[in-house]
């Protein structure tokens, strides 16, 4: 059983993929930026989320990617969820 502070811990590292990747996704939105520097913060953000949960990059891809790529796909009209 995860003590309080693992918890907390846990919780930090939550929030500040949440807002990693709501800053990726407004970068996405928002930015100037051809294909591959969208594809590039992507595979940043995944490197950041892999960093911060070890061994976790299958969830990323089920759970973060999808979002993403639909911004992709609604910007530049292609899929990008090769992402290793």
């Amino acid at each position: 059983m995860a003590t309080p502070e693992e918890i907390k811990l846990e919780n930090k590292r939550i929030r500040a993929l949440r807002i990693l990747t709501d800053l990726t996704f407004q970068r996405l939105c928002v930015e100037r930026m051809n294909i591959v520097e969208a594809r590039e913060a992507i595979h940043e953000l995944r490197r950041a989320a892999t960093n911060m949960f070890p061994g976790k990059g299958g969830v990323f891809d089920l759970v973060i990617a999808p979002r993403l790529d639909r911004v992709i796909m609604e910007r530049f009209g292609e899929t990008t969820l090769i992402l290793n």
